[in-house]
């Protein structure tokens, strides 16, 4: 029986306030697990969660942040202000929105967590008021926009933060900036200053935000910074941009095995970067698929190549495979489109690859994982 039709349960609270609980709670099981092993601890809206960081993301950001003081700018359920408030000695968590700003408040105290001060204020005129200098300052643009619906270029966030870096600049030396995994890496340079690093955050393979580090007055190399967090691990990949301009890539048939970059290079763009890093070869200069005679220890999957065949119904056919795991790279067809056509269903050990190689021909690439 639902929540909402039984009796008041709990004086003071509506039967829908507790439904929404129950709701946003158990979306934060597995997002959240400290919120959500923490006794009394309430929840926001189920967007709030919906949208705010993972406990494994704001971790990450954690780590990159060094110093006394740092401010949430855009602060919303606290996520990324209560990990970086385990690493800095004082930080302050600014929320416009007065009821989330409470929330926030209320569950760091719950959490134990006495060095964050919460001011219900707009960020940036918080800044603009303050006489404060901050070792860093964190911003996470809302995405929803009211009169564009949910965006994702940076003019298009609140706060704007390219209008705003003047102001930013002038309270601190060191921007930590998250955007929507959707942006574009070469037009959020353009549109920033002083970008240090990127850093593409993928957890277990789906690409989830991006990282821009800025430091006033920086004129160095950029470097890009990819990572796949996986359950008990992580894979890492870094290159510079001017290393990704310069490299060329190697081009070879498909050999012993076949290597799949996660989607944080995928998403990075460091194509020609990583096959050199590994001493790879690609099959095709638009299909990001690499091959080698000896097995190397790859950011991404790794598979052991049976055959290669023409892209024929015939040829296919021959493999004998009712069930496979298919992929497409640099291919016309998409997977749902060849699963019709060949009557292959999803699943088992068998891998297939359909993609171009370095002759433009069509080809199958029949393999297992490693």
């Amino acid at each position: 029986m639902s929540v909402l039709l039984k009796k008041q349960q709990f004086e003071g609270v509506s039967q829908k306030e507790l439904a929404e609980q129950l709701e946003a709670k158990k979306k934060s099981q597995n997002k959240l697990p400290t919120w959500f092993a923490t006794p009394l601890i309430y929840y926001p809206n189920k967007l709030n969660i919906e949208q705010t960081s993972s406990e494994q993301t704001a971790k990450y950001k954690a780590d990159i942040v060094r110093g006394k003081s740092l401010i949430d700018i855009t602060g919303g359920f606290g996520i990324d202000s209560y990990f970086f408030s385990q690493k800095i000695d004082s930080t302050i968590h600014c929320e416009i929105d007065q009821n989330l700003s409470k929330i926030a408040a209320y569950n760091f105290k719950i959490l134990g967590v006495e060095n964050t001060t919460f001011k219900t204020k707009n960020g940036i005129e918080f800044l603009q008021h303050s006489n404060f200098k901050f070792d860093w300052i964190f911003a996470d643009p809302s995405r929803r926009n009211d009169s564009k619906g949910k965006v994702f270029l940076l003019k298009d966030c609140l706060p704007n933060i390219p209008d705003e870096l003047d102001v930013i600049f002038e309270k601190t030396k060191n921007v930590l900036i998250k955007t929507s995994p959707l942006l574009d890496i070469k037009q959020g340079i353009s549109e920033l200053q002083f970008v240090k690093e990127i850093h593409v955050i993928a957890v277990k393979n789906e690409v989830k935000e991006l990282l821009w580090v800025l430091e006033k007055g920086y004129k160095g190399e950029l470097k890009i910074k990819t990572v796949n967090l996986l359950k008990e691990s992580q894979q890492n990949f870094d290159f510079t941009l001017s290393e990704e301009k310069t490299s060329t890539s190697e081009f070879a048939s498909p050999a012993t095995y076949l290597y799949e970059p996660n989607a944080a290079i995928l998403k990075s763009g460091g194509f020609k970067a990583v096959g050199n890093s590994f001493k790879l070869q690609k099959l095709h200069e638009h299909s990001h698929l690499y091959t080698s005679n000896s097995l190397v220890d790859f950011p991404g999957r790794c598979f052991k190549i049976s055959s290669v065949i023409s892209y024929s119904r015939k040829d296919i056919a021959k493999l004998g495979l009712k069930k496979a795991n298919v992929t497409t790279r640099n291919f016309p067809e998409s997977v749902s489109t060849i699963r019709k056509k060949l009557k292959i269903m999803d699943g088992g050990e068998n891998y297939l690859f359909f993609t171009t190689d370095i002759n433009n021909q069509r080809i199958v690439i029949h393999c297992q994982k490693v």
